[in-house]
């Protein structure tokens, strides 16, 4: 059974937050609240986590498109290769925020995405889960719970979340009322910057 560990974004407890990374780093899968959706995630570096969040997702773990949530832009260059000076602004100005931002994937990336030439960045404006990753010193990867084909109340709210997901994860973080709207997506790899998702974040910033 999933355990419910309240939370709050405007001043995140260190002693919940040290609970939860130290459950990350024995591989628990987690649901916590993004400045967006509530989303799915667990230790980028923990394989035996990963495969079990592509397994809910229903998908091969090789060919998921799950995102990269990093606690700031320095540390982009872990698994990202150079980017110009202009793509650099975009992100500058508009992170933290409700985007995720595709760019090329570099040889750091873990084994299991190694194939993939590109990597979604996220760095939500929350401060739960970008001290959840400061905590743990490296990218949790993160998939959205939101249901594509319907607005279900459970997406935004935490007890409810528990509810669907008691036997699916370990810790599931009340940091109040989620959104239910995602992320803006842009692809930043092409020649000019691709909007491949219209969400939250504002497409005026290209």
């Amino acid at each position: 059974m999933a355990e419910l560990i309240r939370i709050y974004e405007e001043n995140p407890n260190p002693k919940e937050i040290k609970r939860v990374v130290e459950a990350l780093k024995d591989g628990a899968l987690i649901i916590y609240p993004t400045d967006t959706v509530y989303g799915l995630g667990c230790d980028i570096t923990n394989n035996a986590a990963l495969e079990r969040i592509a397994q809910l997702r229903g998908v091969k773990l090789e060919k998921a498109n799950f995102s990269f949530i990093c606690e700031n832009l320095s540390n982009l260059s872990d698994y990202v290769r150079q980017i110009d000076t202009q793509t650099f602004r975009i992100l500058k100005r508009n992170l933290p925020g409700p985007y995720t931002f595709i760019l090329p994937g570099n040889n750091n990336l873990p084994a299991v995405f190694r194939k993939k030439k590109t990597v979604g960045i996220r760095i939500p404006d929350n401060n739960i889960c970008r001290a959840l990753v400061g905590g743990l010193g490296n990218p949790i990867v993160s998939t959205s719970i939101r249901d594509d084909d319907e607005v279900l109340e459970y997406t935004t709210d935490p007890e409810l979340i528990l509810e669907k997901w008691d036997k699916q994860v370990e810790i599931v973080i009340d940091g109040g009322y989620g959104d239910n709207t995602p992320s803006t997506v842009i692809d930043l790899t092409t020649p000019e910057p691709e909007v491949i998702r219209e969400g939250k974040g504002s497409i005026e910033i290209l």
